[in-house]
């Protein structure tokens, strides 16, 4: 497989078989990752990956949080508080198609509450990555987050796995940090799932679409 075919074939799943990750695949993909490109070579990212008992450990605490309607203040705004309708558009479009494949209607707000909950059981992966960074680190160092990211989702792919970037973690921060024991000095960003695809569950039958190039590209000679 090519980078181009990786990069074609990448997307989120949220469906994953009930299969466990070789952990040595987990770590080798991580440390392969952190030949991401980084500003001034500071590299900002701290992971911590999650599998096995602790990967049920923490899918029953949030669990409890969820059926106790627990909320904690967000690490950060997932979105912009004033969002551009071409940019609010493309996030209710994707939105939109997910929900049809699933057969949830948009009046049906508790069952699309109890299956955006599965955000928080990683959609049935058996492991995960947490990516953490210094609280002290500004735009240009949580630009090389997603640097470092990209490398691993495409890397997921070259092994035959699924991932989901999940920034939904930002709105369990608290819960998030004190599980991993992250030092006071540095935040959560976001968590990734990764696993082995469940190409019978209806929600990855969701393909975003991409802008038009007229909108986002300019060619100058």
């Amino acid at each position: 497989m090519d980078v181009a075919d990786a990069i074609r074939a990448r997307r989120s799943v949220r469906g994953y078989l009930d299969r466990a990750v070789d952990p040595a695949v987990l770590k080798r993909l991580a440390l392969l990752s952190s030949r991401a490109a980084t500003g001034g070579n500071i590299q900002p990212w701290h992971i911590d990956i999650v599998h096995g008992e602790s990967m049920a450990r923490l899918k029953g605490i949030m669990a409890g949080k969820i059926e106790r309607r627990e909320t904690e203040t967000p690490g950060y705004d997932i979105y912009p508080k004033e969002m551009d309708d071409r940019y609010r558009q493309r996030t209710f479009a994707i939105g939109e198609e997910m929900y049809g494949r699933l057969g949830i209607p948009r009046e049906d707000r508790k069952a699309r509450a109890l299956w955006f909950a599965r955000n928080f059981q990683f959609f049935g992966a058996p492991a995960a990555y947490f990516v953490t960074v210094d609280r002290r680190m500004g735009p240009p160092q949580w630009a090389d987050l997603g640097m470092y990211l990209q490398n691993l989702m495409l890397l997921a792919v070259e092994e035959g796995l699924a991932t989901c970037p999940q920034e939904c973690w930002a709105v369990y921060p608290q819960t998030v940090e004190a599980f991993l024991e992250v030092p006071a000095e540095r935040m959560l960003f976001c968590g990734v799932a990764i696993g082995y695809e469940d190409t019978d569950d209806p929600a990855n039958l969701t393909r975003s679409a991409r802008a038009p190039e007229e909108e986002w590209l300019r060619i100058l000679a």
